[in-house]
């Protein structure tokens, strides 16, 4: 195997240290914890550590980042398995070992990937960071993750930042901060080897981080331009703050409870609510769908609402249960519905379940659900007219993809999330899911209500920007003038095909020698 030069560091503890530095870095700097300019040096240790090494050692350290980040960033793991799978904690506890260890194989499979691209004569001198961003970018799209997040999310306070989006979604801002920690890892490494820097690394990296606020700036003024011009809609959003048993056990309650902060919330002006996910955790018949809704829940409401239910049907094979959003008018009948797509794991259903019944014996909080089949927008009647909406349930609102998929159906004037994150406790989860979710907005250019039944329940403008939150565990409602939009965006058209190509660009050059280039 070509060799790439001697490592800037001898021994193994120095490089693991870097390797660990950077994925601490990394979740201090990620959303939750917020300290966004972290984000601009987080990956500058792991450049570092990789520096010479074999791809085994760089599998190791980036494995070792991955996991350190994953320890940090999604400690709620242990919480979140206990709560669904109700084993005991020390089991658990080993369950979030292994599973942030495995997250952390993203890292591992972006450091293996860049160190057998370098040792096949690929990426010398100043292209090495080219092909590091190859190798980070599959890491991003093609290593499967329980819990999908993008290293852009770290910067989702900073609007200039971010708008970059609307042209490659999550995986451009990330890029954008990787070309700048790029630059500053150059510099060092070029103080260390006593060498001048390249400069067109150092150039491009913060030329790029450049470009990417002035084209940020420019896209704010258009979009604040355009939402101004567009039909105006007051909004509400029900934040419920049930507990987990306490939905199940006293639906009622739940009901009273939604129905109450509503009247306020119409008192406002309020011209559409959106209630959270299961906020009706009454079981109903699928056929009485309509009826039941119209008379206990949304006739009484006198406002047009989106809200969160459970239905199901018995099937000749078995029951078949569904997590579903429908849309009723001011009259309570029920206009529209969207059944979950993207069930989670645990809490919705278990991995091979149906093929060995006896893991729901053993797992007695997961629940048993059957996924939707279409992702046709709600349709929602305000103002004498009626408009598309596409409805995003739990965590659907932050796979970038799926919403694409969505928008593009459904062409819809407004986007609508429901979710309940009361399983992750009062953690930096739901933040971080707020994080996430942000850049579904920004990647459409249309407005982003949540309604969550524990917050943080929040409505984004088309740039980004919270206009309007809860806090966490409260019983709360927030309300903003949103607006009807539609937008035609660059990632809207193309999504993740150009990162698609590149990360397979760096899987392949992993695989085949450059030419010349001696391997053994």
């Amino acid at each position: 195997m070509l060799a790439v030069g001697p490592t800037l560091f001898t021994g193994d503890l120095r490089p693991r240290l870097l390797a660990a530095l950077s994925g601490t870095l990394y979740f201090l700097g990620f959303a939750g914890f917020d300290v966004w300019p972290l984000a601009f040096v987080a990956i500058v240790p792991l450049l570092l550590a990789l520096e010479g090494q074999t791809p085994k050692k760089a599998a190791q350290l980036g494995l070792i980042c991955g996991t350190a980040m994953n320890l940090g960033g999604f400690y709620w793991l242990l919480t979140m398995l206990k709560t669904f799978s109700g084993f005991p904690t020390a089991l658990c506890l080993v369950f979030t070992l292994i599973v942030c260890a495995f997250q952390g194989g993203r890292l591992a499979l972006t450091g293996w990937l860049y160190g057998r691209a370098r040792a096949r004569g690929w990426g010398m001198g100043p292209y090495r960071y080219l092909v590091f961003g190859g190798a980070f970018v599959a890491g991003e799209l093609v290593y499967p993750v329980l819990f999908p997040w993008y290293f852009g999310a770290s910067v989702h306070q900073v609007p200039m930042f971010t708008q970059v989006a609307d042209l490659g979604g999550p995986v451009l801002i990330g890029l954008v901060l990787l070309a700048f920690n790029a630059a500053i890892a150059e510099w060092l490494i070029a103080k260390l080897e006593r060498r001048g820097p390249h400069k067109r690394v150092l150039q491009g990296g913060f030329g790029i981080t450049l470009a990417s606020v002035l084209y940020g700036l420019l896209r704010i003024h258009q979009t604040d331009a355009r939402v101004a011009e567009a039909p105006a809609l007051h909004v509400g959003v029900v934040q419920g703050n049930l507990g987990l048993m306490q939905k199940r056990e006293d639906p009622n309650e739940g009901l009273r409870r939604h129905k109450r902060l509503t009247a306020e919330l119409k008192q406002k002006g309020v011209e559409l609510v959106v209630w959270s996910e299961s906020s009706v955790t009454f079981a109903v018949p699928e056929e009485i769908t309509n009826n039941f809704m119209r008379d206990r829940v949304a006739g009484s409401l006198g406002i047009p609402s989106i809200f969160g239910g459970v239905l199901f049907r018995v099937d000749p094979d078995r029951e078949r249960w569904y997590n579903v959003a429908l849309a009723a008018d001011a009259k309570g009948e029920v206009q529209s519905r969207y059944d979950k797509h993207y069930l989670l794991m645990f809490g919705e259903y278990l991995p091979l379940g149906d093929t060995f019944p006896i893991l729901y014996k053993w797992s007695p909080n997961s629940g048993k659900f059957t996924s939707g089949t279409d992702v046709k927008p709600l349709v929602v009647e305000t103002g004498g007219k009626k408009h598309n909406v596409t409805a995003l349930i739990c965590y659907e609102d932050i796979l970038p993809g799926f919403t694409n998929d969505a928008v593009r159906v459904g062409d819809p004037e407004l986007l609508v999330n429901i979710t309940n994150d009361a399983w992750f406790g009062d953690s930096t989860e739901p933040w971080e899911h707020l994080a996430l979710a942000k850049f579904r907005a920004i990647e459409h250019r249309r407005y982003l209500v949540r309604s969550t039944n524990s917050g943080v329940s929040a409505i984004i403008d088309p740039v980004g920007r919270t206009v309007a939150q809860t806090k966490t565990f409260e019983a709360a409602t927030a309300d903003a003038t949103v607006h009807y939009l539609r937008s035609t965006t660059v990632y809207e058209l193309i999504g993740d095909k150009l990162w698609y190509m590149w990360a397979f660009g760096a899987i392949v050059i992993a695989f085949r020698a450059r030419k010349g280039k001696e391997t053994t």
